[in-house]
């Protein structure tokens, strides 16, 4: 696979690993750096963008849940990742990286309407400096 076709393939792996599907990217990381680290920054940027812009999806999802009783009756009562939005505003997204939760935060700040140029920067920060920090454990 050529340089332009593992940074797509790391787009797209980025991305749907940001969605509400299941999978990771950082294996398609390691490999893009293994076999070409001269794509250090070029891969940090693209799997960075890709998973936002798969975090901003389930963003845009939460816009259109319904109602909060409707939504508490479906989710069994188990609200903690609303609360967590709720309590602590745009700046939880930092963590939205994280496996399980990440996802139910960006879902709930689309919910709860929080300012998506907000929600995108604390997103992106958060992301880009897990595959930063992740970049820099694999490469010499």
């Amino acid at each position: 696979m050529d340089e332009q076709a593992s940074l797509l393939a790391l787009f797209t792996s980025s991305f749907l690993a940001a969605t509400l599907l299941p999978g990771g990217s950082e294996a398609v990381l390691f490999g893009v750096l293994t076999a070409y680290p001269q794509l250090y920054w070029s891969a940090l940027g693209v799997a960075s963008v890709g998973n936002v812009l798969g975090g901003m999806s389930s963003y845009v999802i939460g816009r259109f849940l319904p109602d909060e009783k409707t939504l508490l009756k479906k989710a069994g009562g188990n609200m903690r990742g609303l609360e967590w939005v709720r309590n602590y505003g745009s700046p939880i997204l930092l963590l939205a990286w994280v496996p399980l939760i990440g996802d139910l935060l960006c879902v709930a700040a689309g919910w709860l309407r929080i300012n998506w140029i907000s929600a995108m920067v604390f997103m992106g920060a958060g992301k880009f400096i897990r595959y930063w920090a992740i970049a820099t454990a694999i490469t010499p």
